[in-house]
């Protein structure tokens, strides 16, 4: 990450930190580990909310996902600037991850997959509960939800419909992250 990027993250992470919710953005550790839970091989779309400065969209890249299949949600005008920049290809949508109807309308579903590098924590458990379970409802069958967290347990527990995982624990990431996956129960 170039060091003009670094000091746009710092100088939003001081402006707004509930917005932002780290010290530092996400390392590429984490990303890679984010990313390596989206199956490349499943047909369609891959949402990322709160792409902040790009890093785990570009691991999405990486892992062989098309820019052309990624849609990233940033509230942030900076932020989503940067991510236009730095990963040509990619749809960049300015707008509200907890509104994904208004921001990316009603059609918007059958997700290949779903990242999250919001800062679920800082938000209350019910608010929390409606943008996962929102984004559950968006998904291929078998798709995941991942979302990363500085958290010990995942941001809001399974239920007889969805199941949450433990994907991963990157301790090269300041501060170490843990990786959840949710998945949508096929019979629950």
């Amino acid at each position: 990450m170039a060091l003009s990027e670094f000091g746009r993250f710092l100088r939003t992470a001081i402006a707004h930190p509930r917005k932002v919710g780290a010290i530092a953005p996400s390392s590429p550790a984490l990303a890679r580990a984010i990313a390596a839970q989206v199956d490349p091989a499943m047909p369609g779309k891959v949402l990322e909310l709160g792409p902040g400065t790009g890093v785990i969209t570009q691991a999405l890249i990486n892992r062989g996902i098309a820019p052309e299949r990624i849609v990233a949600v940033e509230y942030d005008r900076d932020f989503a600037s940067l991510v236009e920049k730095r990963c040509p290809g990619v749809r960049v949508v300015r707008g509200d991850a907890f509104d994904l109807d208004a921001t990316l309308g009603r059609d918007a579903k059958e997700f290949a997959g779903i990242v999250s590098g919001l800062p679920l924590l800082n938000h209350t458990p019910h608010r929390r509960r409606m943008l996962i379970e929102d984004a559950l409802r968006r998904l291929k069958p078998g798709a995941p939800y991942v979302q990363f967290s500085y958290g010990l347990q995942p941001s809001i527990p399974g239920t007889s419909r969805y199941s949450v995982t433990r994907a991963a624990i990157i301790w090269n990431n300041l501060p170490p992250a843990r990786v959840w996956v949710y998945r949508n129960k096929i019979n629950g």
